[in-house]
């Protein structure tokens, strides 16, 4: 903007220059003519009243050349009479400094002009005039007034002194006053300038001053309102693109764009999550070299293709897992019908997968722990009535039979209840302080007259007298029950079951060891699931439901602790329960 401001003023320069030069000029020479012509008019009247007073006085007197001489004095010029021929009668002689002859020749040559009586000697600078002069009404010859051009020069130079310093005072005040009227209608341009200049590097705060009235304040104010608009504008935009991007980069499914030329230019945190990858490796790359899975591929070829909405389900192999997605691909058509990219959405279908299929499972194994033993009761039911109820022996047998399948029925009921009713979201505790020192003392008494028809010997440490906690005694002796009576089922005879207790300040630990069959470390994992058996034809033929492991896992987390497993094959199981510090209570 100061480059514009330069060329301004250079070029107002330029014109008041140009303007004063001409001005001076043509001043110049107008004073000069001026004072030309009011020194010939002097010189013409002087002469004439010169030739007015010679024509009542004789040339020939002292008296007149003293009045001459003092006439010459007063006009400061050289006055010189000459009869008609041209021959001098009388000189003052004084004033102009020139040669005698050349002096006359230069009267000779003014009394030969008929249209002027006016000649300039150009080689001393001398003014020469001639007027005729009468004595009787006869002319008698002419008064030649001479004077030097110094003086006229002088006037000159002082004229052309006097414009030059008037003009460079004039020049300085309009250069002054165009310097304020420049700098008063630049600086709003340039203030505008700057903002625009801002406004178009993305400053959208920057603003200009309204202090005026005229176009450059509209200018302004106009300049201002659209940076405000401009402001809101991109403040609008960065909302929403804020929103969208902690929209895309939240939500729980994954997300790709893949632009209109196939290359992937947007993903989504929840993918990078799923996929494990690195987005160096996925952005900017075409879809098909960045993908590692053909279904995908396939997928994206089919939406380029076809340009509809695809919907797929996968399974997809990720690292050492398999995971079920459905994927979404839909084309972005812009405006006109603008072809713009694809988007992906995957979503990770894998615990609904596992959920439907534990469903199944649960129905299933519902179904078959429910058939068998309703299918032993109703087959001992027909063969008592088709005769066996007469004999004695085998009505008793079949009839034991029928109760024990009767009682395994129902505990598969009861332990369906207490699951169901554990799951609710309104499955509450009867908590109070209990010993669980005291807990573990009756439930291995309970299960003592089992643990003796196998000849298992139970055992029962604690590294604290009293071990006091805030829970549901019910429950906790549901949880140990589970635990124990396992313990023995899954121990051979002659083998030992060990409950240790431990406390320390961080939490409490219960220990329920066996020297039983072991669990395999992959089926460790799964143990906790509905139904799920080590040893199914032993579980069965024990009585148990599969159902008790899955409860004591839910009643230990709803006591807000914790169960862990550690099993060896042939050498023994330990279920180790924690309890968090803050569950035990002062003793």
């Amino acid at each position: 903007m100061n480059k514009f401001r330069s060329r301004l003023l250079l070029g107002l320069i330029s014109v008041i220059l140009s303007v004063l030069f001409g001005l001076g000029l043509l001043l110049g020479q107008l004073f000069q003519k001026f004072y030309a012509d009011t020194v010939h008019d002097r010189m013409e009247k002087e002469a004439r009243l010169l030739a007015l007073y010679m024509e009542s006085k004789s040339l020939h007197s002292d008296m007149f050349r003293q009045r001459l001489n003092a006439i010459s004095d007063m006009l400061s010029a050289r006055i010189t009479i000459v009869d008609r021929d041209g021959k001098v009668l009388l000189d003052t002689n004084n004033y102009v400094l020139i040669d005698k002859k050349r002096h006359q020749k230069l009267i000779q040559t003014l009394l030969k002009k008929e249209d002027e009586s006016v000649i300039f000697e150009e080689e001393q600078d001398l003014y020469y005039y001639a007027v005729s002069f009468w004595q009787r009404d006869q002319q008698l010859g002419y008064i030649v007034i001479s004077l030097p051009m110094d003086a006229i020069e002088r006037v000159d130079e002082q004229i052309w002194l006097l414009l030059t310093f008037s003009l460079t005072i004039a020049f300085f005040i309009i250069l002054l006053l165009g310097i304020k009227i420049t700098n008063q209608y630049t600086k709003p341009i340039e203030a505008a300038t700057k903002v625009a200049m801002e406004l178009a590097r993305g400053n959208y705060k920057a603003r200009t001053y309204e202090s005026r009235e005229d176009e450059t304040g509209m200018l302004s104010q106009s300049l201002n309102i659209l940076a405000r608009n401009l402001q809101e504008m991109v403040r609008t935009q960065e909302m929403q693109q804020d929103r969208l991007r902690a929209l895309i980069e939240n939500m729980g499914s994954g997300l790709i764009l893949i632009d209109q030329r196939g290359y992937i230019s947007l993903m989504n945190r929840a993918y990078k999550e799923m996929f494990h990858i690195d987005p160096l490796d996925y952005i900017h790359r075409l879809y098909y070299e960045a993908f590692p899975h053909q279904e995908v591929i396939a997928l994206v070829e089919e939406i380029f293709m076809t340009e509809i909405n695809v919907r797929k389900q996968m399974l997809l192999p990720i690292g050492i897992e398999r995971k079920h997605f459905e994927v979404y691909g839909t084309p972005i058509i812009g405006t006109n019908d603008e072809w713009k990219g694809i988007i992906i959405v995957f979503h990770d279908i894998t615990e609904l997968k596992k959920l439907e299929q534990m469903r199944k499972d649960f129905v299933a194994n519902v179904s078959h722990e429910l058939k068998t033993p309703i299918t032993s009761i109703k087959g001992f039911a027909e063969t008592l009535l088709d005769g066996a109820m007469h004999d004695a022996q085998t009505l008793e047998y079949f009839l034991t039979i029928i109760l024990k399948e009767s009682e395994r029925l129902q505990h598969l009921i009861q332990d369906l209840l207490d699951l169901s009713k554990i799951e609710q979201q309104g499955f509450t505790l009867n908590i109070s302080v209990v010993d669980l020192n005291d807990v573990l003392k009756e439930v291995i008494v309970m299960l003592e007259s089992k643990a003796n028809d196998k000849q298992i010997t139970i055992e029962w440490t604690s590294n604290t007298p009293l071990c006091y906690m805030y829970g549901d005694l019910h429950r906790l002796k549901q949880i140990f029950i589970n635990l124990i009576s396992n313990a023995i089922t899954y121990t051979p005879a002659g083998g030992r079951v060990t409950v240790y207790v431990e406390k320390d300040d961080k939490e409490l630990r219960v220990h329920v060891s066996d020297t039983g069959i072991g669990i395999e470390q992959k089926e460790i994992p799964r143990i906790f699931e509905r139904f799920y058996r080590v040893d199914k034809a032993r579980s069965r033929n024990s009585g148990g439901t599969g159902l008790g492991l899955a409860i004591v896992k839910h009643l230990v987390e709803a006591h807000h602790g914790t169960i862990s497993v550690k099993s060896e094959v042939g050498v023994g199981t330990t279920f180790t329960v924690h309890f968090r510090a803050d569950a035990c209570a002062d003793d």
